[in-house]
């Protein structure tokens, strides 16, 4: 058998009894969430007053509804105007559907033995309140993610262009950069179906934290160890080096070249970083069996050859200069080794010496600048050095001829 409808006269007296109560119910309410609710109480006074202004709204705007039915949308959308932009970022979704089951809690006891009418009523509009603020939170989290992705753009492009400036920092922290201690840059192409979450997660998983940059074609990854607090991975995990975190990302990455830049000691060092990666990425094509992903340091002749400054100084000073300080012989020895195509019988002969010395020699070569001749492709790299640093030898002793005056 099914209820009758409440008579016109029965809802007047129901509507202005519940106008009577509003202010009773908005005060048993805030006692409610102070007893009940522990975040409410450890609120500061100033955003308490702003929870209350929304259960309040919520009273009210239900004995609205109440009146009109049809007035739903805007009525319950108005509840969250009551209250500042701010208590969007300080009061969670989850506190938010909290606070909306105390109120209607509230109203029901209060509310009791009025007739089912009224506690459908109430049911109903709870529903669309949920509802409502479900739609506010996700707006909300749509804006605050389109200007992170803004902002987390315009700090990658001051990075690659080192423009940095002292709001670098604040635009990091605002980002919620959990990175510290060492950085490296890795650049690559941008996959045609980009999972900028999936990538995301991937870092966490290796210990680490990105910054992401798509710039057309080309994507580009800040990588920096996370701190203890916000690994997702064991302690095994947070000590891989860079190359092995850049090989485990590589599935995030389009097809072609992915050249890792060297570490450096903190982010706002990054734009070194990045200078190395970006100009190994322009050449990496010119390596023909380049490993994916390469290090940028791996790609110094080919850099220099393209007038890279930086790939030119680096050879001159992490090999000429090394081996120049240490001794003249490595030097020659290193010279005549690689002219000879890598002959031991060959440079021994020219130098006047055992095979063995050259041998021991080209060792020591090793030993202090870390790169073994006998390799091809490290050869290549110490041949190119040499050439530059002999370049860059005779072009000071030009200038400094060249400076001094006639007595």
């Amino acid at each position: 058998m099914s209820r009758s409808p409440e008579s016109s006269s029965d809802k007047t007296e129901t509507l202005a009894w519940l106008r009577r109560i509003s202010g009773d119910l908005a005060t048993v309410t805030l006692k409610r969430l102070e007893d009940t609710l522990p975040w409410y109480a450890d609120m500061p006074p100033a955003r308490r007053s702003s929870v209350g202004l929304v259960a309040q709204a919520g009273i009210t705007s239900f004995i609205q509804w109440y009146d009109d039915p049809t007035a739903t949308p805007w009525i319950a959308a108005d509840i969250f105007a009551a209250a500042p932009r701010e208590l969007l970022r300080s009061v969670s979704l989850q506190q938010t559907l909290q606070l909306i089951r105390v109120t209607v809690e509230v109203t029901e006891e209060r509310v009791a033995g009025r007739g089912e009418d009224l506690r459908e009523a109430i049911l109903l509009y709870s529903r669309e309140l949920a509802f409502t603020a479900a739609d506010v939170y996700a707006r909300a989290a749509e804006a605050r993610g389109l200007w992170d992705a803004r902002l987390e753009a315009l700090v990658v492009d001051s990075i690659l262009t080192g423009e940095a400036d002292e709001e670098l920092p604040s635009r990091i922290a605002a980002l919620g950069w959990h990175g510290h201690g060492e950085v490296s840059v890795l650049v690559g192409t941008t996959p045609p179906q980009f999972d900028v979450d999936q990538l995301r997660r991937m870092a966490r998983k290796l210990g680490v934290d990105v910054l992401v940059g798509v710039q057309g074609s080309r994507l580009v990854l800040v990588i920096g160890r996370t701190d203890a607090d916000h690994r997702a991975g064991g302690d095994e995990q947070s000590e891989l080096p860079f190359p092995e975190i850049a090989r485990r990302l590589e599935p995030g990455f389009g097809t072609g070249h992915l050249v890792l830049g060297p570490t450096v000691p903190a982010l706002v060092d990054a734009g070194q970083s990045a200078r190395a990666a970006l100009a190994g990425f322009a050449v990496a094509r010119a390596w023909r069996n380049a490993p994916r992903p390469v290090e940028a340091d791996d790609l110094l002749p080919e850099r220099a050859l393209a007038g890279d400054p930086l790939a030119k100084h680096t050879l001159v000073e992490r090999i000429y200069r090394p081996l120049k300080a240490h001794s003249s012989d490595l030097v020659t020895t290193l010279w005549s080794y690689l002219d000879n195509g890598r002959s031991l019988e060959a440079t021994a002969r020219e130098l006047f010496v055992h095979p063995n010395t050259v041998r021991y020699r080209l060792k020591r070569v090793s030993d202090v600048i870390g790169w073994d001749a006998t390799g091809p492709r490290e050869a290549l790299i110490l041949q190119t050095a040499l050439v530059l640093g002999a370049i860059g030898t005779d072009n000071t002793r030009r200038r400094a001829a060249g400076t001094r005056r006639p007595r």
